[in-house]
């Protein structure tokens, strides 16, 4: 199963490399940095918008571990559109770094061989009568959901105005629904992941609105089309209105 432990997996090269990156742009150079790092700890760092320019700019930045820099991304991304919950940029650093292997977003594990291409597959095997299972097609259903419209919103548009596929509030819908689900699961509640789930459902459209942001500005900088330009200007007006 996904989970929130991004930061769990960094390094004390993650840490000795971050430091480096804020303490080449800091007026008080590497001592400074070592002190916010002693007194407050890495999340200090990984929070330090130094430290997402030195990854995008700096020749060091290329040597980032894949953990750092997914979660220094998702991080700041989140904190963007007003979502500070670090719980929640751990889980969802921890889907872009699981889905982004091979096969891995159509499978709810990795030990499991079905495959799965749909949200309606997902939600249909939701109800299965193995526990673990269900838990797995549960979140499942809200991870997958939250990759594609998240990663790949302008495939979405596209099959939506030339094909008559469901629209990024479709996947939402069924995003929430997976996590809320996956809440609501026993499992959930034993191994502490209630809460997790329910507060992925509740903000989701936040969530994936972060992703669309990466996904604009670092994954597809160059793809431009109709289907883009749409988006950005709905959900430009969407948050002036929220």
């Amino acid at each position: 199963m996904i989970l929130a432990n991004v930061r769990q997996h960094l390094t004390r090269d993650d840490a000795q490399l971050a430091l480096r990156l804020i303490a080449r742009s800091s007026s008080g150079g590497v001592e400074e940095t070592e002190t916010t790092l002693r007194e407050h700890g890495i999340d200090a760092l990984l929070d330090d918008p130094r430290l997402l320019a030195g990854l995008m700019a700096a020749r060091q930045g290329a040597h980032a571990s894949l953990p750092l820099f997914a979660y220094v991304v998702v991080r700041h991304a989140l904190r963007e559109v007003g979502e500070g919950d670090r719980v929640l940029a751990d889980y969802v650093a921890s889907i872009l770094l699981h889905f982004g292997l091979g096969g891995r977003a159509t499978r709810i594990s990795n030990a499991d061989d079905e495959t799965y291409s749909t949200l309606a597959e997902l939600s249909g095997a939701a109800e299965s009568g193995d526990a673990a299972r269900s838990l797995l097609v549960r979140a499942h259903l809200g991870n997958y959901a939250l990759w594609i419209s998240g990663v790949f919103p302008d495939y979405i548009e596209m099959r939506r105005w030339r094909r008559g596929g469901p629209d990024l509030e479709y996947y939402e819908e069924m995003g929430r629904r997976g996590f809320t689900l996956a809440a609501d699961h026993r499992l959930a509640a034993e191994h502490g992941l209630t809460a997790l789930f329910a507060t992925a459902a509740e903000r989701f459209p936040v969530l994936r609105q972060a992703l669309n942001n990466i996904s604009d500005a670092l994954l597809f900088p160059d793809h431009h089309s109709p289907e883009k330009l749409m988006r950005q200007v709905r959900m430009e007006g969407k948050w002036m209105l929220s």
